[in-house]
């Protein structure tokens, strides 16, 4: 199981009331809200290995230098030499470092590479992977890696992680139309505002769906631009034509890497805390309570 943790952090921050506070009066609903995920996540489907995967870099720069508005709308600090800062809840920021540190303390593998997404590490660990994947996030662009006959499927949380779309081809198709490479080219087609790309003007999602189903990929529907016998209409040739250039790279960027260089790391769930002295003084500093004694529960069984 692949969890992408930010997408659930910030899932947990909105979704938990920001009166739940440690000792001191700082708000940890993203912590124990990850931690109530986790613990329900673990004990539903009871994963064999557990990776928490992380954003080194949540705006790369080699996705940047490609299509210049790629989560530009995001971006809170340009900072020189490194990424950027994201616009980010003032409560939430400090947050993070808490989730890290109770992360090292359980023993529950978080993994990043510099220059790097999370999404970008779950493509990666999902390619490496033998056995089946279960991808958790509320990130639709995964929805690229579902593959029925190697077992990848995303659990896309509808409420909380109690309540999960589990996402295979067959759902893939009845909503879009496309298998999980397929929504490559649908999502660069029609575009994601959240992302920061453009998409083809005038495509949206229900065009380019029928444009995939006729012509089968992105390089079908281009070679059809330069046929003229193809049966797109006039608008659509024109549109597609003058997109060529956001076409020629939008796939790399719209695309999760596969080759990501990660460091040595555990992913087996852990039965007992890695350490658990730490894990002690992080409870009792920032008021974990009963999300992480229900964790250490679910993760003994």
């Amino acid at each position: 199981m692949l969890l992408d943790t930010a997408s659930l952090y910030y899932r947990a921050y909105f979704g938990v009331p920001d009166s739940v506070r440690a000792p001191d009066g700082t708000p940890v609903n993203a912590v124990r809200g990850l931690l109530d995920f986790i613990a329900r996540l673990v004990q539903d489907h009871r994963p064999d290995d557990l990776v928490a995967c992380w954003d080194n870099d949540w705006r790369p720069q080699w996705r940047v230098d490609l299509i210049p508005s790629y989560k530009a709308h995001r971006v809170a600090e340009e900072i020189e030499g490194g990424p950027d800062a994201e616009e980010t809840p003032d409560t939430l920021s400090p947050q993070v470092p808490v989730i890290e540190e109770v992360l090292a303390a359980l023993g529950i593998a978080r993994v990043g590479s510099d220059g790097y997404e999370a999404d970008d590490v779950i493509g990666t660990l999902t390619g490496r992977a033998e056995g089946p994947v279960d991808v958790v996030t509320g990130d639709r662009d995964l929805f690229q890696l579902v593959d029925d006959a190697r077992g990848r499927r995303i659990l896309y949380p509808l409420k909380g992680v109690g309540t999960l779309q589990v996402t295979d081809e067959a759902w893939l198709r009845e909503r879009y139309g496309v298998d999980g490479p397929g929504y490559v080219d649908l999502a660069l087609l029609r575009g994601d505002p959240s992302d920061g790309l453009p998409g083809v003007p005038g495509i949206g999602e229900k065009t380019a769906a029928k444009l995939l189903d006729t012509y089968g990929n992105l390089a079908g529907i281009m070679a059809a631009v330069d046929d003229p016998a193809a049966k797109l209409t006039p608008s659509q040739r024109k549109k597609l034509d003058e997109a060529r250039p956001y076409i020629a790279v939008a796939p790399k960027v719209v695309r999760v890497a596969g080759d990501v260089p990660l460091p040595p790391f555990d992913a087996a769930l852990p039965s007992a805390p890695h350490d658990p002295v730490a894990l002690d003084a992080l409870a009792e500093r920032w008021g974990l309570g009963g999300s992480l004694q229900r964790l250490l529960s679910v993760l003994q069984r």
